[in-house]
């Protein structure tokens, strides 16, 4: 079209200059270049019109492109969330891919560390707790010293040792008299291609019974466990053995497990033989409640053969030795608009243990060693509330129980025994706490503990949980 509107022009052009020439008439000269500005014209509308139009379509090619990247950014947004979603559940860590190439760290294993300080003010002395009416675990169930102290900070190192094996070790760091302590809390490994969705453990362990139980104490709701862990765990059960875990191929979640283990630790006692002296087995079961609720629950058992588990009371070393029978059940529902827990969110969570015990039981082993058959049939629980009312922050509340029950002492008297004396304890808590982000949570806690028979403690917590480097999605 361009050529031909040049020609024309061109052509238009000839004609006016032979009349020129030629001397023609005024008029037809005239006549001529009106033509020739009316061309002219036409051929300047048309190159407007033809500029307007790609000006148009590129201003369209842009816009179609400004939307394909809004779209792609949006399906970006949307992928990531699907997988920190998927890393949030998946509690089973992947295998590195065969023939993947190596990086410069690919063999550093993840390592995190969790801070844990606490302020705390107290009507009692924290060094004379006991919880009255039951035989002293012998664990760490006391609070800690008045003032400022370390809590259980944590040091955790865990990386997949090849395809077949993970392996993690968990260090607890935490102050005794003073004194910087370095315990081991969990040192395992576990197999990651069993099939039919079997998995064993080995080594030491966080036993898998209750709810509580397999959670470390920077993940709990409140500054400290509840009265029946301390009173019948002492106040959690740690394992040397193996564990074997498997969940079964259904639409809903259902796993089964069991352990068997030294049983060196409460319940048990130190032994000196071969063999296990401690066995569990258990089931959890859970599944959703319509788009926004979430649920779980779980029975255990917990099987001990303690010989000579000794306690003190009153000045005095006793000992126990028969056989220890402990049942735990446990319930979590969790709810979240939607399931989105970043505004707010609710979680109800229970356990009730029910414990029984039948043996020999000597009142002073170094001096008078009076021994007698015994019997024990006690019980207790917990029930929390924690509602996160806007992000960042939650309340929660909690109460604790535990029921003396029958105590049955043969020929000894809880003169000769008073922390058996007939007692049963309570305490409640109630919390608020903060977290700027997923690293960091500060917590302020109240509490009225009857532990004690004589007089109530009433107790103030401030506790900071800082978390440093690499660490894992916590579980349900």
């Amino acid at each position: 079209m361009k050529h031909l509107h040049l020609g024309a022009l061109c052509a238009a052009l000839a004609g006016v200059w032979p009349t020129f020439a030629l001397g023609a008439p005024a008029e037809a000269a005239d006549s001529s270049l009106k033509q020739l500005r009316e061309q002219v014209r036409e051929l300047r509308e048309s190159y407007e019109q033809r500029i307007q139009a790609l000006e148009k379509r590129l201003a369209e090619a842009e816009g179609r492109a400004t939307q394909a990247q809004a779209v792609a950014r949006q399906a970006d947004v949307r992928v990531e969330a699907v997988a920190q979603s998927v890393a949030r559940v998946e509690t089973r860590p992947a295998a590195p891919a065969v023939g993947a190439k190596s990086g410069e760290g690919a063999f550093n294993p993840a390592i995190s560390l969790i801070l844990d300080s606490k302020f705390t003010r107290f009507q009692r002395d924290p060094s004379q707790y006991r919880i009255d009416g039951f035989i002293p675990s012998g664990g760490e169930v006391g609070p800690p010293k008045k003032g400022f102290s370390l809590g259980e900070s944590e040091l955790a190192i865990s990386a997949n040792v090849d395809h077949l094996f993970r392996a993690d070790a968990r260090f607890a760091l935490a102050e005794d008299d003073g004194a910087g302590v370095v315990e081991v809390e969990e040192a395992s490994i576990q197999t990651l291609a069993l099939p039919e969705g079997l998995k064993l453990k080995a080594g030491r362990f966080l036993s898998g019974i209750g709810y509580l139980n397999q959670q470390h104490p920077h993940e709990w709701d409140f500054a400290d466990a509840p009265l029946v862990y301390k009173a019948f765990l002492g106040p959690r059960l740690q394992n040397d053995g193996a564990q074997l875990r498997w969940v079964a191929p259904t639409p809903f979640f259902l796993e089964f497990g069991t352990e068997v283990a030294s049983g060196e630790s409460y319940p048990g006692a130190e032994r000196g033989k071969n063999g296990a002296g401690l066995w569990t087995a258990f089931v959890h079961t859970g599944g959703d409640v319509g788009e926004s609720g979430a649920w779980q629950a779980g029975l255990s058992h917990v099987h001990a053969n303690p010989r000579e588990r000794q306690f003190e009371d009153n000045g005095l070393t006793n000992a126990f030795s028969g056989r220890s029978q402990l049942w735990v059940a446990d319930f979590v529902y969790k709810w979240a608009p939607q399931g989105n827990s970043r505004d707010t969110s609710f979680k109800l969570q229970g356990e009730y243990f029910q414990r029984r015990e039948k043996g020999d039981l000597t009142h002073d082993l170094e001096g008078a060693a009076l021994t007698s058959a015994s019997r024990f049939r006690q019980s207790g629980g917990y029930l929390q509330a924690v509602y996160q009312f806007m992000p960042r922050w939650r309340v929660g509340v909690r109460g604790d129980w535990l029921n003396a029950g029958t105590v049955d002492l043969g020929s000894l008297s809880s003169a000769e025994l008073p922390i058996l004396g007939a007692y049963s304890p309570r305490r409640q808590s109630a919390m608020l706490d903060w977290s700027p982000s997923e690293f960091s949570r500060v917590r302020l806690q109240l509490s009225r503990d009857k532990s004690r028979a004589d007089e109530a403690d009433n107790q103030v917590w401030l506790q900071y949980i800082m978390s440093l480097g690499a660490h894992g999605a916590h579980k349900f």
